[in-house]
């Protein structure tokens, strides 16, 4: 008998005895490396303006400020590029100035005095305006101009209304009998002076983030307490000042770190005088770089980095409690 040869794909008995069909053959897997390799390169190239940006504006600067501090800059060195390394000699010279003492403390009361009113009052505005009424879009667009206005304006401004002489609050206080007041001249005064127009500018920034936030507190909170009885300070300590924290720390930090820098309004209205009465860390270093008629920039980077160097203190204080709180 003839044997009929075998085709290709007959069936043949499996390892079990059974008779089935040959398996086909699996798929070639892809190489995956090209893929990923692309989807890495996409991420760096939306990364990159990110990375190029803090470069540029945060890390070279910094490293800029932090080279000065550790060399002898004069103008011709600086012109010329070859500062002597000084080491740590412009930070000894700083802490022992005798302007370290008052501009640290300037500049802690400026601080803090300042940002509690600030807040204070840009949250008592930001729950009033809540409230619907007639005229209420008209008057927070109204709190909103010394925002808007230039602050060498502002400044101006303030430095004119507080005038010794021929000063409108000096005019003023004159009809209702009381001397005039030296607003930016007395030694006493005019540290409150300047913080009394820091105050009016910061005050908008509070209302506006602080309303923004406790537009996202949900009104049924409210009418829940209303059932229960609750008055209207217990609403407040009870619901909106608990709800209101993540932003009212948010609020406080940016807050901290543009009162630290203040430069233009303490100096266009007192220049950190008379003497030191009014100079901060801001204006210290302000004056070495460019306020006087020889630039000291080695010490006035020194100051600047100290003054950073708060700046992230505090920056670190709120991740802390941040972390504190989401936990």
């Amino acid at each position: 008998m003839t044997t009929l040869p075998a085709r290709v794909g007959a069936a043949r008995p499996d390892a079990g005895g059974a008779v089935g069909t040959s398996a086909p053959l699996p798929p070639k897997k892809r190489s995956r490396r090209t893929s990923f390799g692309t989807s890495q390169w996409v991420a760096l190239a939306f990364v990159a303006p990110l990375i190029a940006y803090l470069i540029i504006f945060y890390a070279f600067p910094l490293y800029r400020n932090i080279e000065l501090s550790l060399h002898d800059y004069t103008p011709r060195a600086f012109v010329q590029g070859n500062a002597a390394f000084v080491g740590i000699e412009n930070y000894v010279a700083v802490f022992g100035s005798k302007t370290f003492a008052k501009a640290l403390t300037n500049t802690a009361l400026f601080t803090v005095v300042s940002i509690a009113f600030q807040f204070g009052i840009g949250l008592i505005l930001a729950v009033f305006f809540r409230n619907n009424f007639r005229l209420n879009g008209v008057l927070r667009g109204l709190f909103l101009v010394p925002w808007l206005l230039p602050l060498i304006v502002s400044a101006s401004t303030w430095s004119s209304m507080m005038n010794s002489d021929n000063g409108v609050i000096n005019s003023a206080l004159s009809v209702i009998g009381v001397a005039p007041v030296n607003w930016l001249t007395s030694p006493d005064l005019v540290l409150a002076s300047v913080i009394i127009a820091n105050i009016w500018l910061g005050i908008p920034f509070n209302l506006v983030v602080l309303y923004s936030g406790l537009q996202n507190i949900p009104e049924d909170l409210y009418e829940a307490a209303s059932l229960d009885g609750a008055n209207a300070w217990q609403k407040f300590w009870r619901i909106t000042f608990p709800l209101l924290r993540p932003v009212s720390l948010i609020t406080i930090l940016l807050g901290l770190i543009y009162t630290l820098k203040v430069v233009d309004i303490i100096w266009i209205m007192t220049a950190g005088g008379p003497g030191d009465s009014s100079t901060t860390f801001a204006t210290w270093s302000y004056r070495e770089a460019f306020g006087t008629g020889n630039p000291d920039f080695s010490p006035a980077a020194a100051v600047g980095n100290v003054l950073i160097l708060i700046a992230l203190i505090f920056g670190f204080i709120y991740l802390r409690i941040q972390n504190r709180t989401e936990k």
